[in-house]
């Protein structure tokens, strides 16, 4: 019997988190797990499919987050508010060092449609052929080949997390029919879970889905609702360039004034009017170089 969340179904501009009884129930079997694991993608389903959502801005803030959490697995302390400010502090030439790399990988990852040669260019000190061969690594429903992915590049490449991550959620968002990445895995797998193969390996990656789409929900609703906000006030704006600036915030995790096209002075103003109307945010709380977000 197919369960479709009443309450999203009936009111598609509306986004819910999933039911109590997914998120509180103890799941000590496997099919316990890999059926509540299948119900919160069907729900997070329903939430891409409505327009409403900033689809580029939700991918861009899951890449940060899903860069913090493979950061943090190989043991270094940088939290988003650092890789953040690492990727739009680099110029020109500059090395983004180790953090910032994890980053920029995830970036590339998430802003092109899934494919061997997006992937290959988001994970460039990797072959080309390997990146082929590994997204078809897996087979069978989406979550068993996306298990069957994260085994194949860890066992080549051991230290490799953050590639290997990035190559199962995009096997992961092929097998579901999606069109771009979508960190989730990313974002639900523990320290632990590299350890595990096989079957061990894939309830390792239904608890990871289990652990990450509440939060990824969450996510698409603030955003939902900010996103609104902001097109609902852009027609107050009477600045030139305006729409411009204000289709760059409803896709982009943070801009600079400097970004905008606009004059300088114009684009701090037009940045401090937005935030006095309470449609973005001041994201760094420095005084200068500034960045601001949905």
């Amino acid at each position: 019997m197919k369960m479709t969340p009443p309450d999203i179904a009936s009111d598609p501009r509306t986004i819910v988190p999933l039911p109590r009884w997914v998120t509180a129930r103890r799941t000590e079997t496997f099919e316990d797990v890999a059926f509540l694991s299948g119900y919160a993608l069907g729900h997070l389903q329903l939430v891409a499919g409505q327009p409403e959502v900033p689809h580029a801005l939700l991918r861009e803030r899951l890449a940060l987050r899903a860069a913090e959490a493979c950061v943090a697995f190989s043991g270094r302390i940088e939290r988003a508010a650092d890789l953040r400010d690492s990727y739009h502090l680099l110029r020109p030439g500059d090395l983004p060092g180790p953090a910032g790399e994890v980053y920029l990988q995830w970036r590339r990852a998430v802003e092109r449609p899934v494919s061997s040669r997006g992937l290959h260019r988001a994970l460039p000190d990797l072959d080309a052929m390997d990146v082929a061969v590994w997204l078809d690594a897996g087979e069978g429903v989406p979550l068993r080949r996306a298990a069957a992915v994260l085994e194949t590049v860890l066992t080549e490449r051991p230290r490799a997390r953050a590639a290997a991550l990035i190559m199962a959620d995009a096997a992961f968002a092929q097998g579901m029919g999606a069109t771009h990445v979508l960190p989730l895995l990313a974002l639900g797998v523990k320290r632990a879970d590299f350890n595990a193969t096989g079957e061990d390996l894939v309830e390792a990656c239904h608890r990871a889905v289990l652990s990450a789409v509440p939060e990824v929900l969450t996510l698409a609703a603030d955003l939902t609702r900010r996103a609104a906000h902001l097109r609902a006030i852009a027609p107050k704006l009477r600045a030139k360039g305006a729409g411009e600036a204000v289709a760059m915030f409803l896709t982009r995790d943070a801009v600079a004034p400097a970004a905008l096209p606009l004059p300088d002075r114009a684009a701090r103003r037009l940045c401090d009017r937005l935030v006095e109307l309470g449609a973005v945010r001041e994201l760094t709380g420095r005084d200068t170089f500034r960045l601001y977000g949905v």
